[in-house]
């Protein structure tokens, strides 16, 4: 994340603000503020585009490197090594063969003769670039493949996508936002919609173990996805609800409660509700 990072302190001096000032504008704590800009954590996209804002930067190049750093946090950068290209084998041009005529004269081949050789040149030289191609391929000119249970770019159009992870498949890659919600533990909702999947679901950052979101989806029957932090890594990230198919109108729900040690009220829920546009 050297890169984000760097871009992003240099927007920070660009503001003028200190982190207690970028807390002041922004819905991030200082802490949290100073976990982004030294790389401890990998901000939420919504921070990098803020910060932009207030650099008065176009958040292209930002947003881009960051998609990178996410791509590479999660796992999903994972990439094998390429296979050799073919060594390209020139094909001879056949010189011409003189033969004996029934006179006793050398002289030389038809334009049949010529075309036999020429097609019977073409089919050897075939024959070695298999061979060259072959070598190149056993096991001791490749290193072993590299595994990864989550590959960049997978697809899940349509209701395929119901009950999938939205991190695992294209559908998170360039989803939008129908809204978001600030809770009273600091915690913050977000409703996530992607066009391309026809799918929603809810992602919560700034949360802490044991908190907990749920998707509501109405129809009949109603749809509900839950998520709960269970480690460190998580409340320092993100935490996804599994995505559901969604089409436009449909009304969106997301709710959050809290754990019992955050000191909130016990069960106390703070829900919020958007429209796929």
């Amino acid at each position: 994340m050297n890169q984000l990072d760097s871009s992003l302190r240099e927007l920070k001096t660009r503001t003028g603000l200190s982190l207690a000032g970028l807390a002041a504008k922004t819905p991030y704590s200082k802490s949290s503020w100073e976990r982004y800009l030294n790389g401890k954590t990998l901000p939420p996209r919504e921070a990098v585009e803020e910060l932009c804002r207030l650099a008065g930067e176009p958040e292209g190049r930002c947003v881009a490197l960051w998609e990178i750093a996410e791509t590479e946090t999660s796992g999903r950068g994972a990439s094998e090594t390429p296979r050799p290209a073919p060594v390209p084998v020139p094909v001879p041009t056949p010189a011409p063969v003189p033969e004996v005529t029934e006179s006793g004269h050398r002289g030389h081949l038809g334009h049949r003769g010529v075309a036999a050789l020429a097609a019977l040149g073409s089919v050897c030289a075939v024959a070695v670039a298999g061979v060259v191609v072959a070598l190149l391929l056993l096991p001791h000119h490749r290193e072993p493949r590299a595994s990864s249970t989550t590959a960049v770019g997978q697809w899940c159009p349509g209701s395929t996508c119901s009950g999938r992870d939205p991190q695992a498949m294209h559908c998170a890659a360039q989803a939008d936002s129908l809204g978001m919600y600030g809770t009273a533990t600091g915690a913050w909702l977000q409703l996530r919609h992607s066009r391309d999947c026809g799918t929603s679901w809810v992602r919560m950052w700034g949360a802490r173990i044991g908190d907990r979101i749920e998707l509501t989806v109405t129809g009949r029957p109603a749809t509900v996805r839950r998520a709960e932090v269970t480690t460190a890594e998580q409340a320092n990230t993100y935490i996804y609800t599994l995505m559901t198919a969604t089409r436009p109108g449909t009304v969106v729900r997301a709710c959050f409660e809290p754990a019992a040690k955050t000191g909130a009220v016990p069960g106390r829920r703070e829900c919020f509700e958007e429209r796929v546009r």
